[in-house]
């Protein structure tokens, strides 16, 4: 078994992990929570994307991509069931950069690429490490 030489956590460094956590949280939510705002605000335009890819079933793929989306920005907010929803929107993620931007040709499609790739991984640490104690599993007894 393998020990760490790392100092036990103070009291203040413990409040600020958890302050961090939350604040995280809110930060990588934003990014879904606008995301579905914009599809909600612009069905035609989104509903012409998803054609564009060729989804099959673009109108329920606009319905499962906005509720994923809003659904999983308010449950990341609230740290609620975060590991599973956190690994949802990962694969998400995932899923969206390589069904709608996988253009290596072009810069702009490259770095949403490598974004989609970037949230993926913070959502996996999440998925690893949970919500922290400012959340909803937390009160529920939930790590």
């Amino acid at each position: 078994m393998a020990t760490s030489n790392a100092p036990a956590p103070t009291a203040a460094g413990a409040s600020l992990a958890a302050l961090l956590s939350a604040t995280g949280r809110v930060l990588m939510s934003a990014l879904f929570l606008v995301s579905g705002a914009g599809k909600l605000a612009a069905p035609a335009a989104t509903l012409a994307t998803i054609e564009a890819a060729g989804l099959p079933l673009p109108m329920l793929s606009y319905g499962a991509a906005t509720l994923v989306e809003i659904g999983g920005g308010l449950l990341l907010i609230a740290g609620y069931r975060i590991r599973l929803v956190a690994l949802a929107l990962a694969l998400f993620a995932v899923a969206t950069a390589v069904i709608f931007h996988a253009a290596a040709g072009d810069p702009n499609q490259m770095f949403q690429f490598l974004k989609n790739l970037a949230v993926a991984g913070g959502l996996l640490q999440i998925t690893a490490f949970g919500a922290g104690p400012f959340s909803l599993d937390a009160r529920q007894g939930r790590t």
